[in-house]
């Protein structure tokens, strides 16, 4: 049978296209007009001649930044941190996940751990008790001060126990009855066919690490440990301090609006790198694991 297409219907879908469609240009202009802002001339960015499209092309601002030992160890740094993270973050999120999609008859503390793992998501004890513990633990001016106090996402962690409800009981009772170990059925059953929740963990994981810049302002007394959020967001030029004429004079040509935005550019582009290996498991990974029929 045939579904007839109503004129209402084609109505609906239009606008449904239209708001698709406007919806991913207000995302997407403005990191266009970023990279045109970063790649135009200061006469140009300080007369708002600058639109979709460079004016008067140049890469100052890019030679200034990527010319600066600090940021490549800045970067250096958060790749660092990315990848610790990602690690620590991925063990708690699977060991606790996986206990706590049990039924109360398998795991009789369900309840209980379940309600201290909301409770934690809900209310924290703030920043200061949190630098107090970094501090007396000794992680002050260390990469551990980064990854450690953020270890247990606990959104991540209900998003994998909705998940790993949904995988068949049947499996996990015949691996059981096969003489499998639940750390075997984990590795061997439960991850396998995780991939799409896993990825999609992932990716909140190495976009929380690669963006954030407060962990470093508030954990690191030094600049040149600065992870590259922090560097960025923190990085301005002190003209009292060149004694170079030519320095100066390049320096002047910059504008400040310039060199914003190519900083915007420069942080974002790992995560445009990262983003299409896991883009086709986040859609589905976020519906499954968030919703528990």
């Amino acid at each position: 049978m045939v579904k007839k297409v109503t004129v209402g219907t084609k109505i609906c879908q239009a606008l449904i296209w239209l708001v698709v469609i406007l919806m991913t240009l207000s995302c997407l202009l403005p990191l266009v007009n970023m990279v045109a802002i970063s790649l135009s001339s200061s006469n140009a960015v300080a007369s708002n001649q600058v639109g979709l499209l460079p004016v008067e092309p140049t890469l100052s601002t890019y030679q200034k930044l990527l010319n600066d030992t600090q940021f490549w160890a800045s970067f250096w740094i958060s790749v660092q941190r990315v990848v610790l993270g990602l690690i620590i973050n991925m063990f708690f999120v699977i060991t606790m996940a996986y206990p706590l999609s049990k039924s109360r008859l398998r795991f009789p503390a369900r309840e209980v751990y379940i309600k201290i793992v909301i409770f934690a998501m809900l209310f924290s004890g703030g920043i200061i008790p949190l630098f107090m513990v970094v501090s007396q633990l000794k992680m002050i001016n260390t990469i551990w001060a980064l990854v450690l106090p953020s270890a247990v996402p606990v959104f991540n962690v209900i998003l994998m126990v909705n998940f790993f409800k949904g995988v068949p009981v049947s499996l996990d009772e015949a691996a059981s009855i096969d003489g499998a170990s639940p750390l075997t059925v984990l590795i061997k059953i439960y991850l396998p066919v995780s991939l799409p929740a896993l990825a999609t963990v992932a990716l909140f994981s190495i976009v929380y690490h690669w963006n954030d810049y407060f962990s470093g302002l508030l954990y690191m007394n030094k600049a040149t440990l600065y992870p590259l959020p922090t560097y960025i967001q923190q990085l301005t030029v002190d003209i009292t301090q060149v004694t170079d004429a030519e320095q100066l004079k390049q320096l002047a040509t910059m504008s400040n609006r310039a060199f914003n935005a190519t900083k915007i550019v420069v942080s974002t582009i790992p995560l445009l790198l990262i983003y299409p290996f896991l883009q086709k498991y986040f859609v589905s990974g976020i519906v499954i694991g968030a919703v528990k029929e």
